[in-house]
């Protein structure tokens, strides 16, 4: 078991014991430091999910309110699934049609093909795993807020001339805030 585990209840693995400090944690692949809030320190206030103010604010859809709508798109029989500019650019695409702001773009290419890539949004992200080989490319679209993660559906259904979309849609948060 990764010994970070214990540290989301406060403890310390050493001693056992509960402190107020940072701590180190170190395993064989990485080092981590974690500040640690003794458990009868005042709480924070939690800001309303529902506060108008919030950039981050929850979704209101109906009778439903949740964090954000999370998109998984497959492109199917798609063309330009192994070309990281064409990749990029579909990102910036749907970045712009679906009103969202764009942080970062990061993508790798695989040897003899494929590429996976991630577009951080200020909303969320949208990020792609393809298989050029068989024409297929997995994509995922989250976002909150006011974007609209719909509208990414037709500019990768271009953007790869795909002969079939396959989407599914999950409402993140749906149901933790009345």
């Amino acid at each position: 078991m990764n010994g970070a585990h214990l540290f989301r209840l406060g403890m310390d693995l050493e001693t056992g014991a509960t402190h107020e400090g940072e701590i180190a944690i170190r395993d064989r692949e990485t080092t981590c430091r974690l500040s640690v809030v003794p458990n009868d320190a005042p709480a924070e206030k939690p800001r309303d999910v529902m506060d108008e103010d919030r950039d981050d604010h929850f979704i209101r859809r109906g009778d439903k309110v949740f964090a954000g709508t999370h998109l998984i798109i497959e492109v199917v029989r798609g063309e330009g699934l192994d070309d990281e500019d064409r990749i990029q650019q579909a990102f910036r695409d749907c970045v712009d049609a679906c009103g969202a702001t764009l942080l970062h773009i990061h993508t790798h290419k695989f040897s003899p093909q494929g590429v996976s890539g991630v577009a951080v949004l200020a909303e969320s992200h949208i990020s792609v795993h393809t298989w050029p080989e068989i024409g297929y490319g997995a994509f995922d679209v989250f976002m909150c807020g006011d974007a609209q993660p719909w509208k990414a559906v037709e500019i990768l259904r271009a953007a790869f001339d795909a002969e079939e979309m396959r989407v599914k849609e999950l409402l993140r948060g749906d149901g933790l805030v009345a």
